[in-house]
């Protein structure tokens, strides 16, 4: 099966191909994007820009069984620069989609691709409720939010004219991310434990009360690698689905910190308020029933102390 994986150079992207190549029989992945790592994982790499029309084509020509696209501008990145946030965020979608349906009909109908694309929480909006249902009416109230929703709502209509099998995977916060800091409003939760765990001070820009959900970059991939292997009729008509993780406040991660790494990796932790950080983040959903992600086998981790033990494991350097 040939699998490709837009946005493959990134640190989801690459966790996925990581897991793909593990699987026996292999699949044939390959990887696109601006740029790869150094070390990566394996697969096909095909540097390009997914924000051009004539590369978004391109891959839908290639004719895949099954595509990820994990491409995006962040949340605070998005915020910050409007135009280019619609333009990466919203417009590469919509040529693939037309690639692939022209794919579609180029072969009588017998192309059918599964396309799995990762949404966000952030297509939600408030007033919420403590635990969002699945039923529970999409409101972003952010660019970036938007976007999602609108991506989601194209591949609905699309997978509903049978050209493609489409899925929308909302996902909670991916947390620890290893790396550098990056422009996302929610990139703190990451800082405030990776930071520490490496002896480095990290900037805490929300009060310790906020509450929010997160899964390991480990579940992330998982949650990609199952939602390939679902049946075609698994999701019936409504193709996006919010994803379980592990809902916590802050300062119930620092007390995991505090559990993993002592009083000494705490004290790394800096208060330091930004209104306009804590006025995304206090937009979003702080918690999931996911019924119907659980139901199909969607899985994360079971607590808070499991998500920095799987950071410890995989990805803090020794």
């Amino acid at each position: 099966m040939r699998i490709a994986i837009i946005g493959g150079g990134g640190m989801v992207g690459q966790k996925l191909a990581a897991r793909l190549a593990g699987d026996e029989p292999a699949w044939d992945v390959t990887l696109h994007d601006i740029a790869f790592p150094e070390g990566s994982a394996p697969g096909h790499q095909i540097p390009g820009n997914f924000a051009t029309p004539q590369t978004a084509l391109a891959i839908a020509a290639q004719r895949y069984d099954v595509i990820f696209q994990l491409a995006s501008v962040v949340s605070g990145e998005a915020e910050a620069d409007f135009d280019k946030g619609w333009h990466t965020n919203l417009w590469p979608m919509w040529h693939l989609l037309e690639g692939l349906r022209a794919q579609h009909e180029a072969s009588g109908g017998s192309y059918r691709p599964k396309l799995i694309f990762t949404s966000s929480i952030a297509v939600f909006g408030g007033p919420l409720p403590d635990t969002l249902p699945d039923d529970f009416a999409l409101s972003p109230q952010t660019s970036y939010g938007a976007q999602k929703a609108m991506v989601e709502t194209l591949i609905q209509d699309v997978s509903r004219k049978g050209y493609i099998d489409g899925i929308s995977l909302r996902l909670p916060t991916i947390c620890v991310r290893p790396g550098k800091p990056n422009k996302a409003a929610s990139s703190f939760f990451s800082g405030i434990i990776r930071e520490p765990l490496s002896g480095q001070p990290a900037r805490l820009p929300v009060a310790d009360t906020v509450r929010h959900t997160h899964a390991s970059p480990r579940a992330a991939a998982g949650f990609l690698h199952h939602a390939a292997t679902l049946p075609a009729d698994a999701l019936g008509p409504r193709r996006a689905l919010s994803l379980p993780g592990v809902a916590v406040t802050v300062a119930q991660q620092i007390e995991a910190l505090r559990q993993a790494a002592g009083q000494k990796a705490v004290d790394l932790i800096q208060p330091d308020p930004d209104p306009a950080i804590a006025a995304i983040v206090n937009g979003w959903p702080q918690a999931f029933e996911a019924t119907r992600a659980r139901d199909l086998g969607f899985r994360a981790e079971s607590s808070f102390d499991e998500i920095i033990q799987t950071y410890i494991d995989d990805d803090l350097p020794r």
